[in-house]
Parts: structure tokens; sequence; C-alpha cells
């Protein structure tokens, strides 16, 4: 199979006419001259025709030459054409981000995430969904997300999942004081009225299924009285004394429930841990690879 014409052969032969010599393309376009006439030689034998006639003092067009040349200018410019509809989301002048991330993300993250995103690119769209982590790694699977920030564990088929960028440890929450003077087994977890979010999800949420593993290790059933959707709405009910939660501490304190709820970490301690998720086989936009990396320097900070 003979090869394929290619735009740096028709940029050299283009620059061939223009400057009248293989030499003098060579200068403009800053290449060796024998590099230059080799692809014009590759160009003529893939169309089978002479394109110059060779003198000692200009190149001088054939009839086939002449035909091509039009031709040639005419595809360089459709090829910077094709550069010129994706410049604005190269240079992030323009196009969209598409970024997920775990349901409670925005008490203490996505306002920031995103108002200093659109401060550096105000040009580029945003859409951000807030959903789990499951759901979020699904929509990054399956590419109605580039990529999301969600809590392990999570099922990594076809995707590229990077080192932890952030840790949040996960308490137990209660408005009365006398159940959170020290460290909460699972097995007492088990016997206490609690309410747990992610309603939809149950023990395959990253979270509850940490939890749910621990109660089936120690033999024990974990129950809720109660199920939510959302984390916050779990830590509201909590702190009316409806019943007791399980929840990241950060969320208590982005919430600032420290005058109606208290704490006791879990015996052992327990966290979640979070990751970047984008798919395994995808190239990422340059606004996507900016969100990812103004998500992680939050997150640092955050840690810090």
């Amino acid at each position: 199979m003979s090869s394929p014409v290619t735009l740096l052969q028709l940029e050299y032969f283009v620059a061939s006419v223009e400057h009248g010599s293989f030499s003098a393309a060579a200068v403009a376009l800053h290449v060796a001259q024998p590099s230059l006439s080799e692809q014009i030689r590759r160009l003529e034998g893939r169309l089978g025709v002479v394109l110059f006639v060779r003198t000692n003092r200009r190149l001088v067009l054939t009839e086939a030459g002449q035909l091509l040349l039009p031709q040639a200018r005419a595809a360089l410019v459709a090829a910077e054409d094709v550069v010129d509809v994706v410049r604005p989301v190269r240079s992030l002048s323009g196009g969209a981000v598409s970024f997920g991330t775990f349901s409670s993300a925005h008490h203490f993250l996505l306002v920031d995430l995103v108002s200093r995103f659109r401060d550096r690119y105000p040009a580029v769209r945003v859409r951000m969904l807030g959903r789990n982590s499951v759901e979020v790694v699904e929509a990054v699977r399956d590419g109605r997300l580039e990529a999301g920030l969600v809590a392990l564990p999570v099922d990594r088929q076809g995707l590229d999942v990077t080192p932890p960028v952030w840790t949040a440890e996960v308490v137990y929450a209660s408005a009365d004081a006398a159940r959170v003077i020290g460290p909460v087994s699972i097995e007492r977890l088990a016997t206490l009225p609690l309410i747990l979010p992610e309603a939809r999800w149950g023990d395959v949420d990253p979270t509850r299924r940490q939890l749910s593993d621990r109660a089936r290790d120690a033999g024990v059933v974990l129950e809720p009285t109660i199920e939510v959707e959302l984390p916050a709405a779990a830590v509201a009910l909590a702190a009316r004394g409806v019943a007791d939660t399980v929840v990241a501490r950060s969320l208590l304190a982005a919430m600032q429930m420290g005058d109606r709820l208290r704490w006791a970490p879990l015996d052992p301690p327990m966290f979640e841990t979070f990751v970047f998720v984008t798919r395994s086989a995808g190239r990422l936009s340059p606004a996507t690879q900016e969100m990812i990396r103004i998500a992680a320097d939050l997150l640092r900070r955050a840690a810090a």
C-alpha cells in the first residue's frame, strides 16, 4: 500500500514554488535541504508525476505541478482552519469543561474551585456534576464527564486513578454528648439509632461499603433507622436529635455544627480517601487538566 500524501509534503511543495528553489525553501522553513528534497521526491512518487523541472537558476513547475499548486494551497488553508476551530479550547479562551465531584463537595470545595477557575478562564463554560462517587465514576467511564474527584473504593475498570489527593476522617456524630465520650466500635455502632446518607446507593457507596465490611468482619448487622440521600440532610437531622449519624468530620466543620453536634472517632479510625479519575484511553482537554490542577491545589491547602 502506497504512503499517503501528507500536509508536510504539500507545505514543502508550496514553499519551494514560492521561494524558487529547494535551498531557499529549506532556509525559510528552518529545515535541512536534504529532508525537504526527500519529501518532494516522496510526493512525486506518490502522485506518479514530476512536479518540477530543475534548472540551474530556478525551479519551474511542470503541467502536473501547476495543477497541484492551487489544490495544495487550499489544503494548507483548510488545515489551518481546523487548527483555528480548536484554538479556543487549547488556549482556554473558549470551550467547556465537564467535571464531577462527590456529593458533599459543594459544602467546602465546589464554590472555591469554580470561582478560581472562572477568575482565570472567564470564557470557558463550566459544567459541574455533584453526585455519589459511584455515579461520577460511571459518568467518566462512559464519557459524559472528562474527569471526577471521588472517594475510594471504586471500580477502576477502564479508568486511570491518581494517587490519593485528600483524606477525610469519618466520625460518629450525635446531639447527645453522653454518646461520644470515647471511640465508637462497629459493634457499638450496630446498637445505636443511625441516620445514614446515600440511600439510593446503599452499601455500594464507598463510605457505607467500608462500614458494611467492618460489620461483616465483626459478625454484626448495621441497619440504619433512617436513610436519606444527602450527607448534609443526615447531619441536619442528627443535629435535631432525631438519631445519630456517621459522616466526614470535614462536613461537620463546613456546616458549623460544633454547638449542636458532638463527635467521636470510630474504633479503629476510618477515613474517606479521594482521588481523581479519568478514562484510561481518554486525552484530557486543557480546561479539564487545569480544573484538576486547581482542585488539587485547593485540597492541599485544606489538608494543610
